[in-house]
């Protein structure tokens, strides 16, 4: 499970350091391999190889003839880079996709459970005010939820 966000530094081949405390559960769980991908709002995604594969099968298996279906399988899984962790526990995050997310040197990896999100660091602040705006009222699946 992948919770809080980590303020990181890629360096100028565009490796990031895994943080310390993800590192071992990721060795155990998937021997350090990652999948890389597009997320529509213009983050990443990273998963564990195994959490990563079910969601690929998924997304294959629905119709390509659906341009909304097909639009997200490109995205997705067209984007899938699988990355392996090095020995100092960095991963490679591909030039392309360091393009797509306007990714430069300051990010932030963000967990989400089973994935982390990795996002350019001002644009992850203003994901931030917004939704701590609430423009568009609380989600009617909130209604009644309480902190």
């Amino acid at each position: 499970m992948f919770r809080g966000g980590t303020s990181i530094s890629l360096d100028n081949k565009g490796r990031l350091a895994v943080p310390a405390k993800y590192r071992e559960g990721l060795m155990s769980f998937c021997a350090g391999r990652l999948v890389v991908t597009a997320d529509p709002s213009k983050c990443l995604l990273v998963y564990p190889q195994p959490v990563w594969e079910p969601i690929e099968q998924k997304l294959n298996s629905l119709s390509s003839f659906n341009a909304q279906t097909r639009s997200l399988q490109r995205l997705l899984v067209g984007n899938a880079t699988d990355v392996e962790m090095d020995g100092a526990g960095r991963i490679l995050v591909p030039p392309l996709l360091r393009q797509f997310a306007g990714l430069d040197k300051d990010v932030v990896l963000v967990g989400q459970g089973a994935k982390f999100e990795l996002w350019d660091d001002e644009k992850w602040n203003l994901q931030i005010e917004s939704a701590l705006a609430f423009k568009d009222g609380i989600p009617a699946e909130l209604d009644g939820f309480s902190l």
